[in-house]
């Protein structure tokens, strides 16, 4: 992706150092910010307090965060001290808990001495893979966005949900690729934004839409249904935290109820994602865990006072009562189909074997 017409990548290793340099999502899209991780107590604060964000980018930074855990020593101990820190930073995200068990299958048959630069190796890979894989997704949805624009002569109008772009990823997205692939094409793109409280994420993803030069909308979460209903839009394609090998789908909170408006106006609901992000060991998406995070998300919105400072505004009492889960479960019959690097498939054990006959048990 470009930022003043420069390609970047949110995740820069310096393996010569033992660090990484992250942007700073928090800052964002007030200020551009590069954050120097050298510590597993860093990469542990840049996953849990959302300093980076999104399932792939989150995998390839404990992938990373544990290459730096090992710089002081590899031995077994140590190893699996680093990876129980990374694996409860955010229990929804199955990419974080792939990439872990990758890197841990990876290195622990290796000797303590061969560990540290096996483990950089490794994080690489993960992360060239990333790239590798939006870009793949990118090219099957285009197919697909191109099957539903449905009101000639008009732009090809697609909604989002939170921010399943390169700022979720190493490069190019995976709700967004298609985006890019179809604007780079040449389509006429527009992108309806939802902002997605209470953290905001729809922010980000309208800035790193204005950086490519993508023509988009932000809009109030609770603008969607009207939008959908008035046939302003041709497809609604989000990212997933969590995919359960029945299909069903685990996302930003606010997602299952743009699914069910999808369905009843008779609009395609894509959902993109990497294999990573594929459970097969669970069964249905009832038995994904749901993160529930801190009450001052959303008894608190941040932004700039007059000064052009960064500032926390209470809308709410300190101790008003809140619920603030992270995410929710968009049932399989409501997905029209979820794109992957190997293409698209219905949402549905059968159809995700297709695509990954390999994890066929029995």
């Amino acid at each position: 992706m470009n930022i003043d017409g420069i390609p970047t990548r949110t995740l820069r290793p310096h393996p010569d150092r033992r660090a990484i340099d992250i942007i700073d999502q928090t800052r964002l899209p007030h200020a551009l910010h590069w954050v120097r991780i050298d510590t597993l107590a860093g990469a542990a604060h840049a996953i849990r307090a959302m300093q980076v964000r999104g399932a792939p980018l989150i995998g390839a930074t404990a992938a990373y965060g544990l290459a730096i855990a090992l710089t002081e020593g590899a031995d077994d101990e140590r190893l699996q001290t680093a990876i129980g820190t990374l694996w409860e930073t955010r229990p929804t995200a199955v990419n974080l808990h792939w990439a872990l068990t990758r890197m841990s299958d990876h290195l622990t048959p290796l000797p303590p001495a061969g560990r540290q630069l096996a483990a950089w190796r490794e994080a690489e890979a993960i992360a060239e893979e990333d790239i590798a894989q939006n870009l793949a997704i990118g090219q099957h949805g285009l197919g697909l966005l191109r099957q539903a624009k449905r009101y000639s002569g008009n732009a090809l109008n697609i909604m989002t949900h939170c921010n399943a772009g390169w700022l979720a990823t190493v490069d190019w997205g995976t709700a967004l690729s298609p985006v890019y692939a179809a604007y780079d094409a040449g389509l006429p793109v527009h992108v309806w934004v939802s902002e997605t409280r209470p953290r905001n994420q729809g922010l980000l993803t309208a800035w790193e839409l204005a950086q490519h030069g993508v023509p988009h909308t932000l809009i109030a979460d609770n603008a969607a249904g009207i939008l959908l209903r008035e046939g302003k839009v041709d497809a609604v394609i989000v990212g997933a935290d969590r995919i359960a090998a029945n299909g069903d789908v685990a996302n930003k909170i606010g997602t299952y109820l743009k699914a069910l408006a999808c369905a009843d106006n008779g609009i395609p609901f894509y959902v993109a994602a990497p294999r990573s992000t594929i459970d097969f060991d669970l069964p249905k998406g009832g038995d994904i865990r749901i993160e529930e995070r801190d009450g001052d998300e959303f008894r608190l919105v941040h932004g700039l006072d007059a000064r052009g400072v960064p500032s926390a505004l209470h809308q709410l009492p300190a101790g008003e009562a809140v619920a603030n889960p992270a995410f929710d479960v968009t049932p399989a019959r409501l997905v029209t189909a979820i794109i992957t690097e190997r293409g698209a498939c219905p949402a549905s054990r059968d159809g995700l074997l297709g695509l990954y006959p390999e994890e066929a048990h029995g």
